[in-house]
């Protein structure tokens, strides 16, 4: 996203879209909406900043941007800078130091522009009461809400509710509705189509228009459906049994879509790349995919090593039915259970379900691993300490852990050994290509190889598909039956490494 424009003799700050033409001497940029109100700006009240997404990036040193992360996640809420910078592994004067040199504001800062600007969707957006607004945003106390309101946008809550505008409101039947701005375009049918082959049955459930899931919220059941809105935002329609936190649960809707993710700096960056380059033009709005739960994702991960994706839907889902908490009344919502907590998988007999004693036991593993926190799935590790503490419980590869990165959130993970991935750089390059090779190829797609990846991915699916086949040249159509392991020259390496990587269940 672009810089906010600051105007200096009137105090506001806009978005670069607002109609506002003020001269030029009299604007001074700022990265973030915490960073202009930090030097005494307030949001114009025409184009509402507040209301587009925020302008989070993975563009500056390493240790903020998971700082940045973090804290979106909720780490200030209820904590202090001395805990997140201690996690970080960092005094928090060093975090102050840094958030001011690289953001132009303090991590507290930034949490409490985060919460108010939630705080006034809410206000414009629902009918939830002022009282309930500020818990669902993460105050501690109604007073603690009128304050932040008067300090970021000059006036108290019922008067900024007031002013809100006839179609702001969302009005719905069930649940709340709430909108998830994202910088356009987004590849939704593309990446619905991914979510939908991996639906977790039970658990996800994905239409033609919406992707559907059960929530755990303080150990009680909820809904989250995401849909289609315009073409800066989805819709975001979310049954809970209560509204506190809210604004984490919504964070973590976000990442689903992956909406905060830089597509721009990737794309531009990208682009040049002859392998690449072509593949962002078919799908300009793609985004590597996240996920609501970086466990059951990585228990998907674990189940779909070196069987189909079907064979591993199948036995996910008995998975879920046997362990998964089973929730009622979603039945006409194609809902029906729970996901199993890390506690519930740590120590569970997983046998009878379809799956090897190895993989049985690498679930085991991982659960216990994420229980005893030797993983640690909230984004505060680097990705090489994140792929070292995965790799190292038995059973989980490199494949594996690349892939839990990658639907985390990690814009560098890159799962090489992938067999649909290998298939698609066969197609591209028109020769069979090694997962060593594949590696050397994507270290000029760095600090983006997920979204290389996850376009090799939708590409090797086209491939794959009847009227490509029918398409392709003959030379295109011999290098896949290589990358596959058909081919009578593949090396054992290469054969061993898609067999290992479980590509076929990615």
């Amino acid at each position: 996203m672009s810089d906010l424009s600051a105007v200096k003799t009137t105090g506001i700050y806009c978005l670069p879209e607002c109609s506002a033409r003020p001269h030029p001497r009299n604007v001074q940029s700022f990265g973030t909406a915490a960073a202009a109100e930090a030097a005494g700006f307030r949001a114009c009240l025409r184009c509402r900043p507040y209301r587009a997404a925020p302008a989070m990036s993975w563009s500056g040193p390493e240790l903020v941007c998971r700082a940045v992360q973090m804290i979106l996640d909720g780490a200030l809420d209820g904590q202090d800078e001395d805990r997140l910078g201690a996690h970080l592994g960092i005094s928090a004067r060093h975090l102050r130091r840094l958030f001011e040199e690289q953001m132009g504001v303090t991590p507290d800062r930034l949490a409490r522009s985060r919460r108010a600007h939630f705080a006034r969707r809410l206000l414009d957006d629902t009918d939830l009461t002022v009282t309930q607004v500020a818990f669902a945003a993460g105050f501690g106390s109604v007073r603690q809400f009128n304050r932040s309101c008067l300090e970021t946008f000059r006036a108290p809550p019922r008067e900024l509710r007031a002013r809100r505008r006839k179609s702001d409101r969302l009005a719905a039947d069930g649940g709340l509705i709430l909108r998830l701005a994202h910088q356009p375009p987004l590849a939704w049918e593309a990446m619905l189509d991914y979510f939908r082959g991996r639906a977790i049955a039970g658990v996800e459930h994905v239409s033609q228009e919406s992707y559907r899931r059960t929530v755990r919220i303080d150990g009680d059941p909820g809904v989250i459906e995401i849909s289609p809105g315009a073409h800066d935002h989805l819709l975001l329609r979310i049954h809970l049994p209560h509204w506190q936190g809210l604004i984490h649960h919504v964070q973590r809707a976000r990442r689903i879509f992956n909406l905060d993710f830089d597509l721009d700096a990737a794309r531009r960056d990208l682009r040049p790349d002859s392998v690449i380059g072509p593949l962002l033009e078919d799908r300009p709005g793609l985004r590597p995919p996240g996920t609501w739960d970086p466990f059951e994702t990585g228990v998907r991960a674990i189940v779909g090593q070196q069987v189909s994706v079907a064979g591993a839907n199948t036995i996910i889902a008995r998975l879920v039915k046997r362990h998964g908490d089973p929730v009622a009344n979603l039945h006409q919502l194609g809902l029906t259970h729970l996901f199993p907590t890390a506690t519930a998988l740590a120590g569970a007999n997983l046998e009878d379900l379809g799956l090897t004693k190895a993989r049985a036991r690498a679930i085991n593993a991982f659960a216990r691993a994420v229980t005893d926190g030797a993983i640690a799935l909230d984004r505060s590790m680097s990705l090489d300490r994140l792929l070292a503490s995965i790799t190292a419980t038995a059973g989980l590869g490199p494949w594996t852990a690349h892939y839990i990165a990658l639907r985390l959130g990690e814009p560098d993970a890159f799962p090489g050994s992938d067999l649909g991935l290998l298939r698609s750089l066969a197609v591209a390059t028109g020769r069979n290509v090694t997962a060593n090779e594949a590696e050397g190829l994507a270290e000029h797609w760095r600090p983006h190889r997920a979204l290389g990846a996850i376009h090799l991915w939708l590409a090797s699916a086209s491939i794959s598909s009847p009227d490509a086949r029918a398409t392709r040249t003959p030379r295109a159509a011999r290098a896949p039956r290589a990358a596959l392991g058909r081919h009578p020259r593949e090396t054992a390496q290469t054969a061993l490494g898609a067999a290992r990587s479980g590509a076929a269940a990615a």
